[in-house]
């Protein structure tokens, strides 16, 4: 899973360094709304993730997982943080 996310992380981090116009993930770096559009994403997507867990649907359980762990990469590059912040944080936790 770190390769994944190292992986995501870096096409994240360039494209916001490139903006290529077709990409959803630059547009979030050009949106007006900046950095309240992913916050909203998280919150909607955090919401989605609920229900998909009430219905016990792990299919799109992993879907909504997977859509928050994207939009919080955004966040931290957005935010100016690096993956190893993240990991440090969750190695505190263990």
């Amino acid at each position: 899973m770190e390769d994944t996310l190292d992986d995501l992380f870096a096409v994240i981090e360039d494209r916001k360094e490139t903006l290529p116009e077709d990409s959803y993930t630059a547009s979030l770096f050009t949106h007006e709304k900046g950095e309240n559009a992913v916050l909203e994403k998280l919150g909607e997507e955090t919401t989605e993730l609920v229900l998909a867990a009430k219905d016990d649907d792990h299919d799109e359980i992993a879907y909504e997982a997977a859509d928050i762990v994207y939009h919080l990469l955004v966040l931290l590059s957005m935010k100016e943080m690096d993956l190893e912040e993240l990991e440090a944080e969750l190695q505190a936790r263990r």
